[in-house]
């Protein structure tokens, strides 16, 4: 069997969830309640199929230690920068590390590709002839099967449609209630109870 390679882009996946909640869930707070649940997207990402290596970046606010650390257990590599850099945006640099390593897996697995599982809806740079998008078209040259895990309403339309028509795109949308979960809201601020995740249906999810 292919083994997986995964990618995690954190800050897309968890800011592009907050804006969902707000549709999705109850409460005007929703949107800070909301959290991903770790273990059903990582599965959904593998799909119970074998991981080569997995790696998430993201930034380092200390209410993320906890997910950062149940990341680390799992076996993922975690790569975490200060989102308070002024000389960089709080993407540029988790994005390009991502970038980074998958180019270094394709070129050290070039006679044994596997499968690329990409958690992003950014395509940006592709003009400038960077960014995921051209990331995995080269890999895609390279005989690499690819899937893009991504919110729906989130997700680079351009990368969206060639992931469509060479590769797998999987909607995160479909799996918004397992793979998320909302704590309460604030003692004394109480607008809405807890919301616990739903069972993950992996049936539903397809591969490339």
């Amino acid at each position: 069997m292919e083994k997986v390679f995964i990618y995690w882009d954190n800050s897309n996946i968890f800011h592009e969830a907050q804006r969902l909640a707000g549709e999705f869930e109850e409460g005007p707070d929703a949107r800070y309640r909301v959290r991903i649940h770790f273990d059903n997207l990582l599965r959904l990402a593998h799909a119970d199929r074998p991981v080569q290596r997995a790696l998430a970046a993201g930034s380092v606010p200390p209410e993320m230690r906890q997910l950062w650390n149940r990341m680390e257990e799992r076996g993922i590599q975690v790569q975490l920068f200060d989102r308070g850099d002024p000389g960089r945006s709080e993407q540029e640099v988790p994005d390009h590390v991502l970038q980074l390593q998958m180019l270094r897996d394709a070129l050290e697995f070039n006679g044994d590709p596997g499968i690329v599982v990409l958690l992003t809806g950014d395509g940006a740079g592709y003009y400038e002839g960077g960014g995921f998008h051209r990331t995995l078209e080269a890999m895609h040259q390279r005989d690499w099967r690819i899937e893009v895990l991504s919110w729906a309403h989130a997700c680079n339309q351009r990368m969206r449609r060639w992931a469509e028509a060479n590769a797998l795109f999987v909607s995160l949308d479909e799996f918004y209630p397992s793979i998320t979960f909302t704590e309460p809201s604030r003692p004394g601020h109480e607008l809405a109870l807890p919301r616990k995740q739903a069972p993950l249906d992996l049936d539903r999810r397809r591969c490339a």
